[in-house]
Order: structure tokens, then sequence, then C-alpha cells
């Protein structure tokens, strides 16, 4: 079983190019799975590969020169379970074959890799890519989707593929400065969008998925602790939780609230509780709108009458059972 990657780069340009094949060889089935490596240049030009890991998602930036790589059928049968390959393509053209198809996969576009099944890339330039391995098991896909898609081109510009490609760029670029637990977070929201991807190609809608259910709670808990701060906005919550601020808002869509308004309502309520407690007699009705996030006193006085029907200072001394 490969070993965890490190952020530790790998690079052969300290070595004699007669030495550089046979490393290189090592480091892309280490990053990766295993595979046959053909390096398409007399002197092989240097080769870098920059790997991490969040939570079950490998990540490797490559950079190289003109190769071809190919996974036959004895590797697949030697190796550990089955894996997805999604790469984002920075620089350089590559042509992808599996499953009977083949596709060019040029700058700025993406395309998956099933490694439980043989395929081969060829790239007759030096190229940049972001991979992205995510474990087969993680993913609640149809395998009947997933060959569908295979050896496919995705742009990065249209759709829910924009959405994906966005989210893991930024997630590509993050990856060095997050912790274990929110690592784990952001790769699960990730799972999130690529099951979100095949199923919307496959024409099935996943409205009650249970992955999205698990992302709108990960966000509702980071609301909920950050709820005092007045600085909170969609914006802010979705770059902490490494997504789009589009695909934030559809999730709270699914529910038929918005974000803001569903901010609202949970500063509203603990507004309200904290307003019949002694704490109010200490920091007046201002102080517990500041409290919990509402920056503007008029605003929140409007906010808490046009929710409850009378003032902040009505609801203190006033029959709220009427």
């Amino acid at each position: 079983m490969s070993t965890p990657l490190s952020s530790t780069p790998l690079s052969t340009t300290s070595l004699s190019p007669s030495d550089r094949a046979e490393r290189w060889h090592e480091a892309v089935s280490h990053a990766f799975v295993p595979m046959a490596v053909n390096l398409l240049e007399k002197v092989p030009s240097p080769g870098r590969i920059v790997g991490h890991r969040l939570g079950p998602v490998r990540i490797s930036r490559v950079q190289a020169g003109p190769q071809v790589v190919a996974r036959g059928r004895r590797m697949i049968a030697d190796s550990d379970p089955s894996s997805l390959i999604l790469t984002l393509q920075e620089r350089g053209t590559a042509l992808k074959e599996q499953d009977g198809r083949e596709t060019l996969v040029r700058p700025g576009e993406f395309s998956l890799t099933d490694t439980s099944r043989v395929f081969r890339k060829r790239i007759d330039e030096e190229f940049v890519f972001t991979s992205f391995l995510f474990p087969r098991a993680e993913l609640d896909i149809r395998e009947t989707d997933l060959r569908a898609l295979t050896a496919t081109t995705f742009s990065g510009t249209e759709g829910s593929a924009a959405l994906v490609a966005t989210y893991l760029s930024r997630m590509a670029q993050e990856a060095e400065g997050l912790d274990e637990a929110l690592g784990r977070r952001a790769a699960a929201t990730a799972l999130d969008l690529l099951a979100m991807l095949i199923d919307d190609r496959g024409g099935r809608a996943r409205p009650q998925d249970s992955r999205t259910d698990a992302s709108l709670e990960r966000v509702k808990d980071h609301i909920l602790r950050n709820l005092r701060d007045p600085d909170l906005s969609p914006s802010s919550i979705a770059e902490a939780n490494f997504m789009s601020v589009r695909f934030l808002h559809k999730l709270f869509q699914r529910e038929g609230v918005t974000v803001g308004g569903w901010i609202r309502t949970q500063r509203l309520e603990r507004c309200g509780r904290d307003l019949l407690r002694p704490v109010a007699g200490e920091v007046g009705v201002a102080g517990i709108a500041r409290r919990w996030g509402f920056a503007n006193s008029s605003h929140f006085s409007r906010a808490f009458r046009a929710a409850y029907g009378m003032s902040p200072r009505d609801w203190q001394i006033g029959d709220r059972s009427a």
C-alpha cells in the first residue's frame, strides 16, 4: 500500500539524465498507482511532484516533460482497491484513452480516470497538471455512470464542471495550510461535488443525497460557531468551507431558505432568549443585539419586530402568549 504523501516536493532535477527515468517511474507510481512510464525525450527533462493528503483524498501537482503513462491488467490485479483520478490540466495537452474512448484534455479542462481498468495517457510537450486521487469506495455513484465519463473532457468554465474545477483548484492551493480536521471536511465537500457532477452528467438529480446533507450540516455548524461575528457573510462562510458562494446558496435553497435568512433566524432566537435573562438588565437591548452579531440596533429592532410581531423591549415585558 502506498505511504501517505507529504508536502515535501519530489524532484529529479538533481539526478543525471540517465537516472531520471527510473526515479520518475517510482515517483509516478508512488503518487498515484503503479503505472508504466515511457519518457519521450532522448535526454529526459527534470520532473517534479508536490503531494498533499486531505483525509482520503491525495493531491499531486505534477510538472514534467513529454511522456506516456499506461496501466495494464497485470498492474491492476496486483494493486490496492480502485481509485478515481481527476486531473486538472494547467499546461500542455494530454491524449487520454480508456473504455474504448479517447479524448484531448487541454489547459483549463479536466478528465476522469478509473484505476481499476486499463488506461493510457500521452503528452507530447512539457506539462503541468494537478490530480486528485479519490478512493472509489468513498464515492456513492453508479458504476455505469462512471464508465460513461472516463476519457471524456470536462470544461472548467461551464455548469457543474466549473463548480468542481473551481473548488478543487482552491482546495489544492490551500492544502498545505489545512489542519487534519479541516482537511477532512474539505475532502468530504470535494467528494460531494464530484458525486454531484457524475450524477448531473448521468441525468440524475441528487436532491436528498446524504453527502449533500452532510455538507449542509458542516456549514450550519460553522455558522453557529461564528454567529457572534458581525462580519459573517455568505462569502466568508463559503471561503471557510472551501466551496463557491453559488454552491452554498444551493445547499440552503434545498430547505427553502436563504443563507442570510437562516443566520438572521438563529441570531434572533438567541437574542430572544437572552432578553428574558438577567444579563439583559446588565447590557441592555443593544448589547444583546451586538452579542449575537447585529451591528446596527435599528436593523435588529426591525428584524425582531418582523419575526415576533413586537419590539425587543415589549418582548421583555409583554405577554408573548397572545
